[in-house]
């Protein structure tokens, strides 16, 4: 009996598929942007993510909690300070959810509490 492999179908390996290989990421959940439906696109062809987005720049304008859920009364990760740098990935109701760009600390932040670089909020100094 003969065994023939062929090179068309999912299983081919050329430079549009991927296969996994070595060992898996040790990944810290709380310094990697990731969640079961989003991921910073930074984090493409390492894991896998549905979707993937490319980070918006964020800074505090007012002293808020990093939070691990979308609720007040949810554990805070970190206290960030006016100015703080945040990168946002996803917007939820009034929370967005990234990570604060000198820690890497992933989690929540109240939408209020944020404003794109380079907004006009952000430029009132």
């Amino acid at each position: 009996m003969t065994t023939s492999v062929h090179s068309e179908g999912p299983n081919r390996a050329d430079n549009n598929s991927f296969t996994l290989s070595g060992p898996s990421l040790k990944l810290d959940p709380a310094h990697t942007p990731l969640r079961g439906d989003l991921a910073d696109i930074a984090l493409a062809g390492k894991v896998f993510a549905p979707h993937y987005a490319v980070p918006m720049p964020m800074r505090v304008v007012s002293a808020a909690p990093l939070l691990t859920d979308m609720d007040a009364a949810s554990a805070v990760l970190a206290n960030l300070a006016e100015g703080a740098e945040f990168a946002a990935l996803d917007i939820v109701g009034g929370y967005i959810w990234g990570y604060v760009t000198d820690s890497g600390l992933v989690g929540f932040v109240a939408k209020d509490a944020l404003v794109k670089v380079g907004a006009a909020k952000d430029n009132q100094e």
